[in-house]
């Protein structure tokens, strides 16, 4: 396949910027479909003509077809969009940068889709289908499977679909709730998750975070005491990773707290834990469920962020080396390659 897309770039050199123009449009129809031309033109940044001739292109070859209602694809346009993505991303040199993140960060696997969540809402609900099958392909019978909360994880439960090896696996949260948004939390997309996988799951409702005191207190409470046992001998490990100080602002921390996250030049958060640019701890928050040290037992731990705005927090986490896995886009992958 590289051979032929070397061949293509010398005798058409304009092809890419041909095929990721309408590669993004018949997403992004996808993602908003039936949607009006205007509207279109408006997602894709292109003047109402221009989205129009593109339409009217796609609508000849069979991929889409405008109805009273809007632009939708066709079944031949669904089917196109599948089956063209490991093309396209060979095309824009994917496999190349999964392999320099691979070795930069001494990953076992590294996965990127197209796009860049920041920009096109579409592009995080590919993260999560990426997430999903990644998942799917590891698992094995009654396996435990815990994850962490975030608007990442909810993409993937989002796009969770059954698996005859999902039947008996159980889902928990990674830890207690942030106070976010009921979807976002981990205990919601656990249950959505072990739903859709035909799975069973537990429940952790602990708030977060805990004065020390509490803590100790709540982790002698038998319903907790059992479901931490669970997580922390969970198989696989699914979690997101947040910038610093949106992650400290969204969960209301006190002004000492963000003056600890400031001097310490922190960047990146997962677990509780915030991470400066080499990956070393600035601030903990004390919380019930999985801690970093438990993450160095679990044989796979995947990471899932996107967006170039993330790149920088990306890198912040896996300098410390605690999960094996990252999903992530393309907006991220070149941004964190730029920065290396």
């Amino acid at each position: 396949m590289q051979k032929l897309i070397e061949l293509q770039q010398k005798i058409c050199p304009d092809l890419i910027a041909v095929i990721d123009r309408r590669f993004h449009l018949l997403h992004t129809i996808r993602y908003y479909q039936p949607i009006g031309r205007r509207s279109l033109a408006t997602e894709l940044m292109l003047k109402e003509r221009e989205a129009r001739a593109e339409i009217h292109k796609l609508s000849q070859l069979g991929l889409v077809e405008a109805t009273p209602k809007g632009v939708m694809l066709t079944v031949a346009g669904q089917m196109l969009v599948d089956e063209f993505t490991p093309y396209f991303e060979e095309l824009r040199g994917f496999r190349d940068l999964e392999m320099k993140l691979k070795q930069t960060f001494d990953l076992e696997r590294v996965i990127i889709t197209p796009g860049d969540s920041d920009t096109d809402p579409w592009v995080k609900d590919e993260l999560g289908k990426r997430a999903v099958s990644f998942l799917q392909s590891q698992l094995n019978i009654k396996q435990t499977v815990a994850v962490t909360g975030g608007t990442s994880m909810a993409a993937v439960a989002k796009m969770m679909a059954p698996t005859d090896l999902g039947k008996g696996s159980m889902f928990v949260p990674a830890r207690g709730g942030l106070g976010e948004r009921v979807e976002n939390q981990a205990n919601t997309i656990c249950a959505e998750m072990a739903n859709k996988m035909k799975g069973d799951y537990r429940l952790l409702y602990v708030p977060d975070p805990l004065s020390e005191e509490t803590y100790h207190s709540i982790i002698e409470e038998p319903g907790v005491k059992e479901t931490l046992h669970i997580i922390k001998q969970a198989d696989i490990v699914m979690h997101g990773i947040g910038d610093a100080f949106t992650m400290a602002k969204r969960r209301k921390a006190e002004t000492n707290v963000l003056e600890n996250l400031k001097s310490g030049k922190a960047i990146s958060e997962a677990f509780g834990y915030y991470f400066d640019q080499n990956g070393q701890i600035v601030h903990k928050v004390r919380t019930v469920g999985m801690q970093l040290e438990d993450l160095s037992h679990i044989k796979t731990v995947v990471a899932i962020a996107g967006g170039n705005s993330k790149a920088k927090a990306i890198e912040s986490y896996f300098r410390q080396g605690k999960s094996n896995v990252l999903i992530t886009d393309e907006g991220a992958a070149k941004a964190l390659i730029k920065d290396l």
